[in-house]
């Protein structure tokens, strides 16, 4: 897609200037509008990530007999390795799985708990109002290794020491540094060398003034740390991660340096089953994992998006945009009062999702103007008491739709020594406000920005997708949607086309302030401008952004047989096949 330059489009927005923006791109022979490049078909297996190593390693996986769950697992934590500005062993993960000898979808979600000993009151004698974005209080428990397991246990046909190989591997011999990686690797080395092990395991020494600095683009990576450590867990399984020498290792590093996280928060956590729920778009069923992750949102903006003809408006009308950022306040101001812990507020999903409760929320949507504040549709009664998206699809049919994060970036900044990861820093997403669905309590899992997607049609597997990105998940699993099944976009030009990023709604995070002022919309570089001038006639606050417009991968089922596969242009990664 021919694209004008994010900064040179700003420039000219500076100097007054009316700048065209192109709305297809002409160059491609196919006359496909929006594709950087085409769709990847293959007859066997597919696999799609945001690093071109790690999806050739879920393929070899594959090719040595390993199913697509096993491919899944050694991708995972191979990008562990490459990509730790977005995820690792640190973090926490969610699937779904389509099996095919059961013909039904399975969801796993491995989000680990706030620390025992760490309570509101502790935050409150701080004089905190927010959780702090960086260092010991924002840690939760790492569900990473154990949701593999899990995984593993019910689908893998392989040992786990095998599935670590590649990873360990790697770890060992280095890696050459991927270019949007380092550029975010680079961003967060000033945040976090101060904590304790960071500088020490994911910095390298440049010499002189660059003493400590991030790898730079094409230079090679090694992190033997972490071999040691993957090493451990293929030889001991998931207890030697939540029980051995490495949970041992993880207490005395907190325990050292004003953190909460013990021993005995890593040996009492399990992850769990759990139920997708779906709602139909058009003949599609979309499926998503339920709270405390966000998934549901996009369920509730396609319900509210489906009355309106969107193939009629068009693309990058001022219609379609509007009417998704519209979709999408009202939808993320149900997940800003209601999604949480199931163990601590049981959100009302079979009514949030339904088509009636769409309906009537549908009803406060204005085609003429923006709306500035959105009230939720469900008031909880309350008792007491930076990512990366991957998919992969095997010769049996077997489907895995996996997300996995640090959250911020890097995550917390703490790297236990020796062991070669950092801890998430989740526990950020938690509320420092009592009475809140969503508010910190000891042995809790904080609301999930984190979500994998899965579409079925007539019961069978369609799509395996996702597009990471914190707030911008949702917004762009229906986006996806909705270019696939309203505009008839491929499966590359769904993820390719100019994306919609609505900014400042109601979180359910931190002070959890209201939205008045109706927020931001960003739009990527690619929409008319006669769109934005229409969308600020509406009242729309509209501006140009770089970056948060997420992660996207995809496997469709190809009709003839076998897979269709798409990868994020604006990432690192590839899909390929076999």
């Amino acid at each position: 897609m021919r694209l004008f330059p994010l900064r040179a489009l700003s420039a000219a927005l500076a100097l007054g200037l009316v700048v065209a923006l192109p709305s297809q791109a002409a160059d491609r022979i196919t006359g496909e509008p929006f594709a950087t490049r085409s769709e990847v078909y293959a007859p066997h297996a597919m696999a799609a990530t945001s690093h071109p190593l790690a999806t050739q390693v879920a393929l070899d996986v594959m090719k040595g007999g390993g199913s697509a769950v096993d491919a899944a697992i050694a991708a995972n934590a191979a990008l562990g390795l490459m990509e730790p500005t977005g995820n690792g062993i640190g973090g926490d993960l969610f699937a779904i799985v389509w099996d095919p000898k059961t013909k039904k979808l399975y969801g796993y979600n491995g989000s680990g708990r706030s620390p025992k000993s760490l309570t509101l009151a502790e935050f409150q004698r701080r004089g905190l109002t927010d959780i702090p974005a960086h260092g010991p209080l924002p840690v939760t428990v790492p569900g990473t290794v154990d949701a593999w397991f899990a995984l593993h246990e019910k689908f893998g046909r392989q040992p786990m020491a095998q599935n670590l190989a590649p990873a360990i591997r790697y770890a060992r011999e280095g890696h050459p540094v991927h270019e949007v990686i380092a550029y975010y690797w680079d961003r967060s080395v000033p945040r976090l060398s101060k904590w304790p092990g960071f500088a020490e395991q994911f910095t390298v020494d440049g010499g002189g003034t660059d003493k400590r600095r991030a790898p730079r683009t094409g230079e090679m990576w090694k992190n033997p740390n972490l071999a040691s450590t993957l090493e451990k867990i293929g030889k001991g399984g998931r207890d030697a991660f939540y029980k051995g020498d490495i949970a041992r290792t993880i207490d005395a590093y907190f325990k050292a340096n004003d953190g909460f996280l013990s021993y005995e928060d890593l040996a009492a956590h399990r992850g769990n089953w759990v139920e997708p729920v779906s709602t139909n778009y058009r003949g599609i069923d979309v499926w998503e994992l339920p709270p405390n992750g966000q998934g549901i949102a996009a369920l509730q903006m396609l319900n509210l998006l489906e009355p309106y003809d969107l193939k009629k408006y068009g693309f990058g009308s001022p219609e379609h945009v509007h009417l998704v950022a519209e979709a999408k306040k009202l939808a993320f101001a149900d997940r800003a009062a209601s999604y949480a812990d199931p163990d601590f507020y049981k959100a009302p999903v079979e009514k949030l999702i339904s088509k009636a409760y769409a309906r009537e929320r549908g009803k406060l949507v204005s085609m003429d103007a923006a709306a500035k504040a959105v009230e939720p549709g469900v008031i909880p009664e309350l008792n007491e008491g930076d990512t990366i998206y991957m998919t992969v699809a095997d010769d049996q049919g077997m489907m895995v739709s996996l997300i996995q994060s640090n959250y911020r970036g890097m995550g917390s900044g703490m790297a236990p020594p020796g062991l070669g990861f950092i801890f998430q820093d989740r526990g950020e997403q938690f509320v420092l406000k009592p009475g809140h669905p969503n508010t910190y309590a000891p042995g809790k899992r904080p609301f999930h920005t984190i979500i994998p997607a899965f579409a079925t049609k007539d019961g069978k597997p369609w799509l395996s997708f996702g597009v990471m990105g914190g707030a911008m998940q949702p917004q762009g699993h229906a986006q996806i949607i909705v270019n696939l099944v309203d505009f008839g976009m491929n499966l590359q030009e769904a993820g390719d086309a100019p994306r919609i990023h609505h900014d400042g709604s109601t979180e359910p995070a931190g002070q959890n302030t209201a939205m008045s002022d109706g927020g931001v919309l960003e739009l990527e570089t690619g929409f008319p401008y006669e769109t934005i001038q229409a969308l600020m006639r509406k009242g729309h606050a509209v501006k140009f952004a770089d970056g948060p417009y997420g992660g996207y991968q995809a496997i469709m089922v190809n009709p003839n047989g076998g897979y269709i596969g798409a990868s994020e242009s604006r990432k690192d990664g590839q899909a390929a096949g076999y």
